[in-house]
Order: C-alpha cells, then structure tokens, then sequence
C-alpha cells in the first residue's frame, strides 16, 4: 500500500476489535442463526490466522467464503477492504468500507478507515465529512482533528482547518508539526505576520533549540528578505555555533546575495568536519542541491562536493547510490551507471542499487543489460516478479517474442494472487506478446483476465481497443473501451489516436477526423504513425491532396512500411496488414 498513507496503514495493522461480523437482517430461527454465527465466526478466524501467518492468497479466499455465508459482515468486509488496498483497488475498498460502516454504524476502525481512503483519494468533502462526525462522536481522540484539518484545507475551507488544528493544539500543546501546518495555512490565506508567529512561537518556548530560528531565517530568505534571514542566522549560530544546518542555510544566504564562492566554502566546511557523521553531511549537500535547483545556479558545484564526500566514505552504498541519482538529473548516465554497478558489485543484496541500475538501462533502451540485471537480480531475489515482469519488456523490446512470453508467465506463476495490479500488467504484456506472434484470440484472452484483474488498466484498454480495431472485431467493444482511457486521460494523444481510429474502421470518419486532429494537436513528439492515420482519414474525407502531403511527412518523419510507400506511389489509400501496422 505504498500510495497509503501511514495513517492508513496504521488502522489496518492494529485491525479491528472482531466483530463477530454482524447478523444478517432477517433470521427465521435462533437456532439457524446460531449455527451461522458460529460457521462465521470458524471462518472468520481462520482467515486471521492465515493474514497472520502472512499467508495472504489463502487468507483472501477465507474472507471471500466468510462473505458468502453473510453478505453484512462488516469484519469480514473490513478485512477484504484491506486486500483490495493492496491489490490497487481503492475505489472496491470504499465500496467494502462504506458496506461495512452501514453494518456496524458504531465501529470507529471502520469508520477511520472509511475516512482515511476518502482523504487518500482526494474525496476531501467525503473525508473531511467523515473526520468531523468522528471527532464529535470522539471527543476524547483529538488526534481525528489533524486529519480534519488537512481534510478541510484541501478541500479550500482554510479557516475552518486553522480552527481544527487550534482545538488539537489546546488538547496536546504545542508542537512542531501543528505549528509548521499553522503556518503554511496562514500562507495560503495570505497572513505572512501570523504564519510567521507561529513559528516564533515555537522559538520562544525552545530557546535553546537553534532549529527553529534557523527555520524562520530560512523562511524570510523565501521571500527574499536576506537582511532579516541574516539576522535569525546570526541568533542561531551564537545559539549553537557547531549546528550543521546553520553551515547549509549561509550557503543558501550566500548564493542569494551573490556570493557562490562564499556558498561553496560554507558546504565544503560541513562535509569535511570530522565531527559530522555521513548521514548529516549527506542530508546537508542534499538541502544544498535542492538551493542550487530552485535556484537555477548551475550544478556543477554539487559533483565536487559529492566527490568530496565520496573520498571521505568510499564504502557508503547510499551515498554512491544519490551521487548516481544526481548524475541522472544532469544525464550524465554513463558516470551514473558507474556508481550503481559499484554499489551492486560492493553489496550483491541492496536490491534498490539493483532497481536503479535496472531503471537507467530500461531509460537508456540497453536491453542485453536490462536481460542481464535481471537475470541476476533472479538468482539474488527469486520471489520477486517485478524482474520477471521487466526482462519480458526487454525481450519484447528485441522482439523475442517467445521469450518474452516465457517471462511474463513465469512471473504470473510466483506472483502472489493478492497483487492484482502487476497480475494485469503481465497478463496485459502477454496479451501484446500474443497479438505480435499472430495469436489474436489468445492476446484478447489474455487481456480479458487483464481487466478482471484491473478493469482500469488503461494500457490494456488501449492496446485491446486498437488490436480489435485491426482485426475488425468487436468494435462497438473497443470503442466503450478507448473511450474510457479518452474519459481517465482526456489529453493523451495515443488514446485519442485509438479513439480516431476505431471510428475510422468502423466507417464514422468526422468523428474520427476530429479526434485525429486532437491527437495531432496535443503530440509533443511528431509522431509519424499519428500523422500517417490523418493521411487515411483525410483520404476517406475526400481531401486526397492533403491526405498525400500526410503520407509524404509520416515517411520523412521515420516511418518506414510497404503499404506507405504504396499508398504514397499509387496517391490511393491501401489498407495495412494487422501485423504490419
């Protein structure tokens, strides 16, 4: 659940009270009502049991029965919602959740739940709702009042998220996180002075703690007042002379006033203070960097202080690993795929230096590299399907279709039943195998289970939309289907080339003109299979002069087929082959 937040998480982990998953509306007999509670409850707890074994696909399929046996029961609905979040099925959570809250109206886990997946989603009015009928029910968790406010200041009720934040601060006291939330509203509505007070509040009541006047120099260099960003600087440094922070936020004063060798000296102090571990002289140069990019001045300064730190702690993988990163954002890859392979080769197990190194070759289009790390990320990490899932897009990249086919079934084989999301990634990749290898009945199959798994993957709608489109099938099918990627993603102008083209088949060439030219329009690549698809339809519009003029600027922007180049030689519209286009 890695798009939740910990709230979230939180809720689940911990679990709910059981319920003894609420009764059915209506039972003929005590006896028969008893006999089904207990079957329920045996189930039930079954399930448990399996979850916390961390035997999740047959825990699912426990919940599933339990849910057969009674349709209202909201633990099991609750449990079920939790799966869901990790199969990336929010919105069937939601559905779960809400069942669940309308069977047991008084359950604050479910209710909590409820409202942390509307906050998660960005349904702010439904959370913030939420949040505020459990904060009156719950007087005595002032925590909901957090949550609330944040709920309120999305939804543009900033006031009424001050106010929130207010009543969380009279029951606990003061903090640094309510005060920094204090003060970014009072930014939002436009009140620099009490933005400003919060955080000299703060101060006032830690006058020991350098961090906070810092902080309010830091915010006042923000806003381009270095004179009084000087001044809290100044109280900090003669507060605490040795604060590592002080080092990074003069170097950021220094590059606003002008000074970049001043700024560059301040950091070269820091990170070859002995007294400083890596970790706080890799958070500092990370703070600076982030100066230097809102900045605009230029990075180069970064690559030498890095090498500063990388000479003081040749052994740190981290550090070779967020050197690599930078090197990418100046795309300087070369030298960044040099720190990722010594990171592997120095620890064969950081799997994250191997996904970084898997991420620039797939970006780099090194496929035998690609094929190569994943191989070996095989031996190292045998369970995981992701390796499986990428070394097919290599091989599908290369055109070995076969085996490309092999890893993406592999990886459907050892992929956990519960992760719904990447099961209909690879059932969508092989269903594009399949139609590459002539095998069109078994690609729509295979993209059948790809939306029983996610019916919003809005790459397998396209792709399935437009093979049909090829193949003449089902076209009031693909037309449902690429209008719903049109509905999620209204400017992509791939979905809307399907679009256009699945009207173009089926014979409707305005409607298929006019979303044509929409693709065209909002294409930032020139893409030549877009430009060659207008030729078509102006062609069959009647506009065969500028039809030509397309086909001739398809050809000179890359495209190469037989049926272009006849279609060009003869100035008649040919229909392509399925496989050639």
């Amino acid at each position: 659940m890695k798009y939740l937040s910990c709230t979230l998480v939180l809720f689940f982990y911990f679990g709910m009270t059981p319920l003894h998953a609420a009764q059915p509306h209506s039972v003929p007999q005590e006896t028969s009502r008893t006999s089904t509670q207990r079957k329920l409850d045996y189930f039930f707890y079954e399930g448990v049991i399996l979850k916390n074994a961390e035997k999740y696909d047959a825990a699912y399929e426990i919940f599933k029965h339990c849910l057969e046996i009674d349709s209202t029961a909201s633990a099991v609905l609750y449990e079920l919602a939790f799966f869901l979040l990790e199969a990336n099925e929010p919105e069937k959570a939601v559905t779960y959740l809400r069942k669940a809250v309308t069977y047991s109206p008084d359950n604050f886990s479910c209710k909590s739940a409820l409202a942390a997946i509307y906050l998660n989603l960005g349904m702010y009015g439904e959370a913030s709702e939420a949040y505020g009928e459990l904060a009156k029910a719950y007087p005595g968790k002032v925590e909901l009042n957090y949550y609330l406010a944040e709920a309120l200041a999305q939804k543009g009720e900033i006031g009424e998220a001050v106010r929130s934040l207010n009543v969380l601060e009279e029951n606990i006291g003061m903090s640094e996180a309510l005060s920094m939330q204090k003060f970014k509203l009072y930014m939002t509505l436009e009140q620099p002075e009490k933005a400003f007070d919060e955080l000299k509040k703060l101060a006032a009541k830690y006058p020991a703690d350098a961090r906070y006047l810092i902080l309010i120099g830091d915010l006042y260099l923000e806003r381009q007042d270095t004179k009084r960003a000087l001044e809290y600087y100044q109280k900090a440094h003669a507060l605490d002379p040795e604060n590592p922070y002080y080092t990074v936020s003069m170097a950021g004063y220094y590059e606003a006033t002008g000074h970049p060798e001043a700024a560059e000296e301040q950091i070269r102090s820091a990170l070859t203070n002995e007294k400083l571990d890596v970790e706080i002289k890799v958070g500092i140069l990370t703070r600076y960097i982030q100066q230097l990019q809102q900045s605009g001045n230029g990075m180069k300064t970064a690559n030498t202080l890095f090498q500063t730190l990388l000479e003081q702690h040749p052994e740190d993988i981290e550090l070779k690993l967020i050197y690599g990163t930078l090197l990418e954002f100046q795309g300087n890859r070369d030298d960044a795929r040099f720190q990722y392979q010594l990171a592997t080769e120095m620890e064969p197990g950081h799997e994250k230096a191997w996904q970084q190194l898997l991420n620039l070759s797939l970006q780099m289009q090194d496929m035998d590299e690609a094929i190569r790390i994943c191989n070996k990320c095989h031996e190292l990490f045998p369970d995981v399907a992701e390796y499986y899932y990428f070394q097919g897009i290599a091989y599908y990249q290369q055109k070995h279709y076969q085996e490309a086919l092999d890893a993406f079934q592999y990886g459907l084989k050892i992929l956990p039943e519960t992760n719904r999301q990447l099961r209909s990634d690879l059932y969508g990749q092989i269903g594009d195998v399949r139609f590459q290898m002539k095998q069109p009945d078994a690609a729509f199959a295979a993209y059948e289970e790809a939306l029983i798994c996610n019916e919003r993957n809005i790459v397998v709608l396209n792709n399935y939309s437009y093979f049909l489109s090829l193949e003449k099938r089902d076209l009031d099918k693909a037309e449902r289907m690429s209008a719903q990627c049109i509905k999620i993603e209204p400017n992509n102008s791939t979905y809307l080339d399907t679009y256009a083209w699945v009207f173009f088949v089926k014979g409707n060439y305005i409607l298929a003109k006019m979303y044509i030219e929409s693709a065209l329009e909002k294409d930032k690549t020139g893409n030549p299979e877009l430009i060659d698809h207008y030729g078509d339809i102006l062609y069959m519009t009647g506009d065969k002069e500028k039809a030509l003029q397309q086909w001739l600027k398809a050809k000179a922007s890359g495209k190469e087929s037989k049926t272009l180049e006849r279609k060009i030689a003869e100035q008649i519209y040919i229909e392509a082959p399925a496989d050639e286009d």
